[in-house]
């Protein structure tokens, strides 16, 4: 028997524990005659019209090729739990990406199941159903429908996601047992993982959290349109923070992160990851997110951020940009330096090319550049076998990009790192020159600059094309783009 076939339903015990009621809430309790009449009178507002996500196919194609790599063994992939921020009030529920990527669905507490069947695997999706309106659990509980809105029932969810839908609050007791070798993808739902304890080791769900990793690796059509989406939508976002530059030198940071938070929340689902909107030495600091610094005309703003879609595609984009609108020849020398670096790494991205073959050609410019001005003692080589070129540039020079800004990190080092560029990766290239404010290795000129410039990189059969083209990278196209803006 298949977990799907042992979770039929049952009808609700009489005796079960009644929904509890906030301590300190205005009402003492709920009457018999309340209860009664909030069971009836509502019309039926079943969904019969609904069509397949857009992207069914795609997530059914990632369904087989995750059935070929482990024949004959149960698969339990979570989405995850809401997470309590303070009290009884809970953070944005985001599902695991190893969910979302098989199966399209975001909902809270939702676990597809892959049951071994003939040579493949049958796929059910676990849902919570739609709150029930006979034991007043859709008014009353938390969670309820008329509290956080309508959940899908399971049969629509089965039409959206194409994948039988079932019960999700049987699954535990079904998968305790269940017999035969299953793996699952731990760090999400304690209650599905305690179910497992004994029947999963953590050498074997690693192996299937790295496969998952590794099938992101090259995307698919559906999600290469996706990520451009989500690039389109930050290029407006930068474009709005320009045009309010003003404002945030009379507040802070935070109007920056604020603008292009209304960006993403009116075109995506949310931000990428946390804002950086880094003014003046705070661009020294790599992930500057307290945005609560002043924005100073003659000083840079170190812009670092993406638009995530309702797929959960981010883009992920920098520009440092004059606050005034002009670099001055000390802020224009230091863009421009890791400008060039810029164009070298992403020249150095194509099909067939190491991954790292970026990383050096950025690093190798920089290096130079920090010679050439005296800042380091060459030869180059020498700053680079030494790596001394780092005090001042830090990071690495990109990392792969989807639905995590930085995808595919469960990857193992040999397919990724150290592994070889094909069609359809996408990844940022994004050098860096950072010159801390109490740096006395540099001249006090230099001192509070830090210079960051990103792009969306995607590997295409004969090259690559930079998805976020459409913002400018040339000091003299921003100054000239920033001009047009404001005016």
């Amino acid at each position: 028997m298949t977990v799907a076939e042992e979770l039929i339903p049952e009808t609700p015990d009489e005796s079960e524990e009644p929904i509890k009621q906030r301590k300190n809430g205005l009402y003492p309790g709920v009457s018999d005659e309340l209860a009664e009449n909030m069971k009836s009178g509502w019309a039926d507002t079943e969904l019969r019209d609904l069509e397949p996500i857009p992207q069914a196919a795609e997530t059914a194609a990632r369904r087989a090729a995750l059935s070929a790599r482990f024949p004959g063994e149960r698969l339990v992939i979570p989405a995850g739990n809401l997470k309590t921020r303070s009290n009884d009030t809970e953070y944005a529920f985001r599902a695991s990406v190893e969910y979302a990527y098989l199966t399209g669905n975001q909902t809270e507490d939702g676990v597809l199941v892959l049951e071994p069947k003939g040579e493949g695997h049958e796929a059910t999706i676990y849902l919570l159903p739609r709150s029930d309106r006979e034991n007043g659990e859709f008014w009353l509980d938390g969670q309820g429908e008329l509290w956080v809105g309508r959940r899908h029932s399971l049969t629509e969810a089965g039409t959206l996601y194409g994948i039988p839908a079932s019960d999700v609050r049987e699954l535990a007791g079904a998968l305790r047992e269940a017999t035969g070798p299953v793996r699952v993808v731990r760090g999400y739902d304690a209650g599905i993982e305690a179910a497992l304890t004994d029947k999963v080791t953590a050498e074997r769900d690693e192996e299937l959290r790295v496969f998952l990793s590794e099938a992101r690796l090259v995307k698919d059509d559906f999600e290469i349109g996706e990520l451009q989406k989500a690039v389109d939508s930050t290029v407006r976002g930068f474009e709005d923070v320009v045009k309010v530059l003003d404002k945030a030198e009379a507040t802070s940071e935070r109007y920056i992160e604020g603008t292009f938070f209304l960006r993403a929340r009116v075109e995506g689902n949310d931000v990428g990851y946390g804002t950086i909107a880094a003014a003046g030495p705070h661009a020294c600091t790599l992930h500057w997110v307290r945005n609560d610094g002043a924005v100073r005309s003659g000083e840079l703003l170190l812009l670092d951020a993406g638009v995530e879609t309702h797929s959960y595609y981010t883009a992920d984009v920098t520009r440092t940009l004059p606050i005034n609108g002009r670099f001055s020849d000390l802020q224009r020398k230091i863009y421009d330096a890791v400008y060039e670096a810029q164009e070298a790494g992403i020249a150095a991205v194509k099909p067939g090319a190491k991954y790292r073959d970026f990383h050096d050609a950025a690093q190798r410019v920089l290096a130079e550049k920090l010679v050439e001005w005296g800042l380091v003692e060459g030869p180059v080589e020498r700053v680079l076998e030494l790596g001394l070129q780092r005090r001042w540039t830090l990071h690495g020079t990109g990392h792969m990009l989807g639905m995590d800004v930085h995808d595919c990190a469960a990857a193992r080092v040999e397919a990724y790192v150290d592994g070889v560029l094909e069609p359809g990766m996408c990844l940022t290239v994004e050098p860096g020159l950072y010159f801390q404010a109490d740096d006395l290795t540099v001249p006090e000129e230099y001192r509070g600059i830090g210079v960051r410039i990103e792009d969306d990189i995607l590997v295409t059969e004969d090259g690559n094309r930079n998805l976020s083209a459409a913002l400018p990278r040339r000091s003299d196209e921003v100054e000239a783009w920033m001009a047009s803006l404001k005016g």
